[in-house]
């Protein structure tokens, strides 16, 4: 089937032509596009990646991986660029008139770029849902790497060098071979936590690297060593003599272990949301919306514990309450059902007329009865009546001051423990739906930026057949307006998606849906050979203000000479 498809093209000439000028220009934009979004990139790391002795090939590896990041978003550049420039170059040079009025309509004549647009959507989406998540997974690691990695050592004159822990190193002059050095300060805390301070002087010496560049040595002459000790035992201080040692020669030998690059196990960063595919982003918003939904349960059943006319959920504690069945560790309250004692886990608390907490406290429904089914080792724990109900305003005083006072506490504490429970559970909601945003906005982002290559097209196309201008001037500027409006729109989609303000689905999909009504004007405007009506004032006053130009410039010339 493709053979038979390229064969079929290869007798149309005008795809050939049309599709072989298309190709230089895109892969010049796409180019451009892509080097600027990484430059971009290069500021924001250039702090991390400076003084840390990168290698050329290690600086090249992590910007591969964070070129490919950024071809969603090159791709749809690129397509409009060069869509516009070409468009704009056939109508420019009376090509298109020409098509046209050979019977040709503007699709027709679009075709090799549709297909290629198709091709370009496919290509956009296969790397945003396989190959950035797999290099951003890599730069992260390698990122990760790097910040734990310590700056190149770097030993300057007349400045205190502490990049080797534990120890500061102060050079006074250095010898143009980079090798020998003068008047050498060494301050060893390696054991100052056990109070012994060790300070090393030398009037000249060495440096040099040895194994391989595992091991720095400071080979040292004529200096002496001094160590002060203080041995602190609670408020005592046990004092010792201060030691002061000379010597010829004292070699000190340093690891640089720990300023080389270390290869982090990739596992630990695939949790991030950056490095899953569109299947995996699906799954944790699945699951970040069941623990939403246990979360909310939770808190009803804390609630429905404190007021026992609230019904009881256990559809998220059937394996608690297996496990507790299993280990025996059933509480031994009951309630009362037709005037039997039924066990607790066999019924639902609605209809528990009364309930015990650890304190054996009683809270009951108005129906007084339910009391009669208490078991008799709580019946001198209920408090009791002190007056009949008919003889008072309010129910509270048919008890004692005592027990009113007991009753206002517990409802105090119980409305307390109700805020606390819901004021965290809510904090808790909102991080849980705000990453479940970010999770589902960069899924359905997968899809959206791909299908945005489709819609540039048929914004590109349209608009050079429209202004009629080639080149990079033109075309240039067209297409960094509608591209810059395209991440403008992304941007303040995800914003307002992680403030709730519209679904994360249709956040994701706004900027094309926008765009769409904008491709499809433009396209029935290019078809119908119709120009924008908001482009002839614009047009008209371009050209007053580059005749005024040319006016003053002309002017300016006689009167100079």
């Amino acid at each position: 089937m493709i053979k038979r498809l390229f064969r079929i093209w290869r007798w149309k000439k005008l795809d050939r032509m049309i599709f072989t000028s298309f190709i230089p220009p895109f892969i010049a934009a796409f180019s451009v596009a892509l080097f600027v979004l990484l430059m971009q990139m290069l500021w924001i790391y250039i702090d991390n990646l400076a003084g840390r002795g990168l290698g050329f090939f290690t600086i090249l590896e992590l910007l591969s991986y964070k070129a490919i990041g950024f071809v969603p978003m090159a791709l749809p550049l690129g397509v409009l660029l060069s869509s516009v420039m070409l468009m704009g170059n056939l109508a420019e040079h009376y090509e298109l008139s020409s098509m046209k009025s050979a019977g040709m309509s503007l699709l027709r004549i679009m075709r090799p770029l549709i297909i290629f647009s198709v091709c370009v959507c496919l290509t956009s989406w296969y790397c945003s849902d396989y190959i950035i998540p797999a290099a951003n997974l890599q730069f992260g690691s390698r990122m990760w790497d790097i910040n734990n990695t310590k700056p190149a050592l770097r030993l300057d004159v007349g400045v205190f060098n502490d990049d080797f822990q534990n120890f500061t190193i102060h050079i006074g002059k250095k010898g143009n071979d980079g090798r020998s050095i003068k008047d050498v300060i060494i301050y060893d805390q390696s054991e100052s936590n056990s109070g012994k301070f060790v300070l090393i002087t030398a009037k000249d010496g060495e440096m040099y690297t040895a194994e391989g560049g595992n091991t720095f040595v400071m080979r040292l002459r004529d200096g002496f060593q001094y160590i002060e000790s203080r041995n602190y035992n609670g408020t005592s201080q046990s004092k010792y003599p201060f030691i002061r040692t000379g010597f010829d020669e004292f070699t000190k030998i340093f690891d640089l272990s720990e300023f080389q690059m270390g290869h982090t196990n990739m596992e630990l960063f695939k949790n991030s949301r950056q490095t899953m595919d569109s299947k995996q982003l699906r799954a944790a918003a699945d699951s970040m919306q069941l623990d939403i939904e246990k979360r909310i349960m939770s808190v009803g059943n804390f609630v429905s514990t404190q007021i026992s006319i609230l019904p009881f959920d256990s559809t998220f504690l059937k394996a608690e309450m297996a496990k507790a069945k299993a280990n025996q560790t059933q509480p031994v309250e009951s309630n009362t059902t037709q005037g039997n004692i039924v066990p607790l886990q066999n019924a639902s608390p609605a209809s528990t007329g009364v309930t015990f907490d650890s304190s054996h406290s009683v809270t009951f429904n108005t129906d007084h009865s339910a009391v009669s089914a208490i078991p008799a080792t709580y019946q001198s724990q209920i408090p009791k009546r002190v007056k009949p109900i008919n003889l008072v305003k309010r129910f509270a005083d048919t008890f004692s001051e005592s027990d009113r006072i007991n009753f206002k506490n517990r409802a105090e504490s119980s409305i307390s423990s109700v805020l606390n429970q819901t004021l965290g559970a809510a904090a808790s909601l909102d991080n849980i739906k705000e990453n479940q945003v970010k999770f589902i906005f960069d899924w359905q982002s997968k899809y959206s930026t791909a299908v945005a290559c489709f819609i540039f097209m048929f914004i590109g196309a349209p608009m050079g057949a429209i202004v009629r201008k080639g080149g990079f001037g033109y075309p240039f500027l067209v297409s960094v307006i509608f591209f810059v409006f395209f991440v403008i729109m992304t941007i303040f989609c995800h914003k307002i998606a992680e403030s709730f303000v519209v679904n994360a689905y249709l956040a994701a999909w706004i900027p094309c849906l926008v765009l769409f009504p904008i491709s499809l004007l433009l396209t029935i405007k290019a078809m119908n050979d119709r120009t924008l009506q908001f482009m002839e004032p614009l047009q008209r006053g371009w050209s007053k203000l580059y005749q005024w130009y040319e006016q003053k410039r002309a002017r300016y010339k006689s009167v100079k000479a």
